[in-house]
């Protein structure tokens, strides 16, 4: 039977808390990678944390967001942690997505379209003109230009991303429930995965709190 993928959001700088996220969420009735961002990818411990952790599915979430030459030298400096996923934002231009991904070897690297945090007032208020689904489709003609590897949506989008992008969709912006906390374009786990969303990324919903009890809710959610 095929799993659900789920990468579990490491939301913090306390590498404990960290190992026990790791420890509490290994699940037989999942697949389960691990999203670090600039939180934890910043801290003190963080780096060498990665550099030694073996044997789990990572995803560094660095949103990278520069000209050409500091993405791609970036890159290249994270080479020694053995990553899976990278995050690069599609709104670096074509040239800096092109250059990356040439230099990405075995790494995954990961288009970010519109941050599920903005809404269509948000993006007015920056100074785009087009509506948040127009712009994600328009991204992900990009990504597809680009050869990108993933492509990271609200689950709102995957739907309209599917029609031109072919390869794997991660999802964040999923909560169990009603709470948005800073969220804006959200769904339930079981309709990001209808939608084909083919990762998930849920932070909160499971670490805070009892951690064990919340990956048997979510089983649960999904079984429904």
């Amino acid at each position: 039977m095929k799993k659900n993928k789920i990468f579990i959001a490491c939301d913090t700088s306390n590498i404990s808390k960290v190992n026990e996220i790791i420890k509490k969420t290994q699940n037989p009735k999942l697949k389960i990678g691990y999203k670090f961002g600039l939180e934890f990818l910043n801290s003190k411990n963080g780096r060498n944390f990665l550099y030694k952790l073996k044997n789990k599915i990572i995803f560094a979430d660095l949103k990278l967001h520069d000209i050409p030459n500091t993405c791609v030298s970036t890159i290249k400096a994270v080479k020694d942690l053995k990553i899976n996923y990278l995050t690069i934002h599609i709104s670096s231009g074509l040239d800096t997505l092109k250059k990356s991904k040439k230099v990405s070897g075995k790494i995954k690297l990961v288009g970010v379209t519109i941050l599920t945090s903005l809404d269509n007032k948000a993006l007015k208020e920056i100074g785009f003109n087009k509506e948040i689904k127009k712009l994600v489709y328009h991204q992900a003609k990009l990504a597809n230009k680009a050869k990108l590897d993933a492509l990271v949506c609200s689950a709102k989008e995957v739907k309209i991303v599917k029609k031109i992008f072919k390869k794997e969709i991660i999802t964040p912006g999923i909560r169990l429930n009603s709470k948005t906390n800073d969220q804006k374009r959200i769904l339930t786990p079981k309709q990001a995965f209808k939608n084909g969303s083919d990762w998930l990324v849920i932070g909160r919903p499971i670490t805070k709190g009892n951690i064990k009890k919340n990956i048997t809710s979510l089983i649960d959610h999904l079984n429904q």
